[in-house]
């Protein structure tokens, strides 16, 4: 076991100028951890995306800090100072308004302008509203891709769909409360035969994990924006492909595999080229390229 003071295993000094990534609660301030607080008593500054955010929390846990807005407006112009100030000597806390910061929020680029600057960066683990979703999914597929915030217009949500669809994992996005049924009936629309998980104030009071088929989904929160609208931070969680989906792509690929193998027939190829050729642009079996490229 490593001891308390030991230092990081990349060589980060924990006595001079740095920078803290330090994760704050979902909702549950049983959520903090020990480190955290340590973190946020260590600093000389605390960085966040909102001074009020930040400020609550930290009266809720008796720490009285200097707060800096560090928000998405503010990052670009405000980054190399601030990574300037670790340089010199300061300790500086960064904190999202929740969750892991870095994911998704103007942390990351703080991070990599530290990096670039060979500043110690350390990222102390925590909540992540991404991987508590996946979770309390329960799907069971055990991969997950993070898409960050669901696109906001209707064309982008379609393209985002259409090129994640043949990944074998479950998808996972952030979205606006404002937003969410629009968001759900463009994945019924894309992935009708997909079961979604809509993930609503998670850790809070009145967590809610709604569970259905993506049409059944997009139907009962369309219902609740006309009820009165919908409240509270929200992920989707989109299971992976589903037996019929997989049987369908396949299918697909070799009625596309025979249609490229008569041309390539027509055009004189050989049956060993049309066979490597079919199994370098088709997700298709070699016994299949083979039956196709000779004409079977």
């Amino acid at each position: 076991m490593r001891g308390k003071n030991t230092a990081m295993a990349d060589g980060n000094d924990k006595t001079g100028g740095r920078i803290i990534l330090v994760p704050t609660p979902l909702g549950n301030l049983g959520d903090i951890t020990k480190r955290a607080l340590a973190a946020f008593e260590t600093a000389d500054t605390v960085c966040c995306e909102d001074t009020r955010v930040t400020g609550k929390l930290l009266a809720a846990l008796g720490i009285s800090k200097r707060l800096e807005r560090l928000d998405e407006a503010a990052i670009t112009a405000r980054a190399a100072e601030v990574v300037a100030r670790a340089v010199a000597g300061e300790v500086i806390a960064f904190a999202s308004d929740a969750g892991m910061p870095g994911v998704s929020d103007p942390g990351s680029r703080l991070v990599a302008a530290a990096r670039a600057a060979g500043v110690p960066v350390e990222v102390l683990p925590g909540p992540s509203a991404a991987a508590t979703a996946y979770v309390a999914a329960g799907f069971g597929c055990p991969r997950y891709y993070f898409g960050g915030f669901f696109p906001r217009k209707s064309g982008e949500r379609r393209e985002t769909l259409e090129a994640l669809r043949n990944l074998d994992a479950a998808l996972v996005f952030y979205e606006s409360p404002n937003r969410v049924a629009g968001a759900l009936e463009a994945i019924a629309g894309a992935l009708p035969l997909r079961r979604v998980a809509v993930c609503r104030e998670l850790t809070k009071l009145h967590e809610e994990v709604f569970m259905a088929p993506a049409p059944r989904a997009a139907e009962e929160f369309a219902a609740r924006e006309v009820a009165g609208g919908v409240r509270g931070e929200i992920v989707l969680v989109i299971d992976g492909p589903t037996e019929g989906e997989t049987a369908g792509r396949a299918a697909d690929a070799l009625e596309a595999a025979a249609v490229r193998a008569d041309k390539l027939r027509d055009e004189g190829a050989s049956a060993k080229d049309i066979r490597d050729v079919l199994l370098a642009e088709f997700p298709i079996s070699r016994n299949d390229a083979y039956r196709l490229a000779i004409g079977k």
